[in-house]
């Protein structure tokens, strides 16, 4: 995830799973739209297509095999097709629908996971079963930004197009957060709140009781410093958290921006994270 949103902050498409052009792993591709928006050293860079085998069901395995049949039998017109030649469970198929992996052959994700259960039906070495037709599928809305951005997490743990705390600018606006785009233009010892999402939190044996923690928002990392009383303090919030509202000092030393917490409270995201802890 974290690698994803820094890509996307210089410029680099990252697009989602497809069945008719994703490896099982993630692939570098021609940018769906030509694109100038790169901004790292060099010329402009291909896009990331992320792989069928980080969606959830799917293993390495199911992934590589529906990329050798893509490319044995011609790409995949339907869902049902896909089941077809290839054999996948209800919930397997489910999962590729909500990440949008059938977007491509013209159906939408909430009208994907409506045909998912009658196209996992179709078995290869079986006869084709009629499934529902585009025409006979309800008028389905589209997913919200919202809605999207939890489908997303749910069936890949990435979002690709917006970032949890973007949603909630304005309700952190009102409270005074500060992005990480701004920290470094803010003078040494000032006192800030800040937000983001919880991707890390260490504890190195050398710290002597210090945890860092590291959030991120739509903008970058931001480096948090709990000193062992602070810790105690919150720890429970501190440790179970998705996201976190801090307040506390801004440090600077040898080019680093570092905020040493003084307070610690629950950010509620209204979706559920993960975050690589104590490693």
């Amino acid at each position: 995830q974290s690698l994803v949103q820094d890509a996307r902050r210089h410029g680099v498409q990252v697009l989602g799973p497809d069945v008719n052009a994703s490896a099982s792993a993630a692939c570098l591709q021609a940018p769906a739209t030509p694109t100038d928006s790169y901004r790292g050293p060099g010329p402009a860079q291909p896009a990331v297509r992320l792989g069928l085998s980080g969606v959830r069901t799917i293993s390495a395995e199911t992934g590589a095999r529906i990329v050798a049949e893509r490319l044995a039998g011609g790409e995949f017109a339907s869902m049902a097709e896909l089941a077809h030649r290839v054999g996948l469970s209800t919930e397997q198929l489910e999962a590729l629908a909500t990440a949008g992996a059938f977007e491509a052959t013209g159906i939408g994700r909430r009208s994907a996971l409506w045909v998912a259960g009658a196209a996992a039906l179709s078995r290869p070495g079986q006869l084709e079963l009629p499934v529902p037709s585009e025409q006979q599928i309800p008028r389905l809305p589209e997913l919200t930004e919202p809605e999207q951005l939890i489908a997303d997490l749910w069936a890949t743990g990435i979002t690709r197009d917006s970032y949890p705390t973007a949603l909630i600018r304005p309700r952190l606006n009102s409270l005074d957060v500060v992005p990480s785009n701004r920290l470094r233009t803010l003078a040494n010892r000032t006192r800030v709140t800040v937000a983001g999402v919880v991707t890390h939190r260490q504890r190195p044996a050398t710290a002597r009781g210090v945890t860092f923690i590291n959030l991120e928002d739509e903008f970058g990392m931001i480096n948090v410093i709990c000193d062992p009383v602070v810790w105690q303090r919150h720890r429970i919030v501190a440790r179970q958290a998705g996201g976190l509202l801090i307040r506390g000092m801004l440090e600077r030393a040898d080019g680093v921006v570092n905020v040493a917490a003084e307070r610690i409270d629950r950010l509620e995201l209204g979706i559920r994270t993960k975050s690589r802890d104590f490693r």
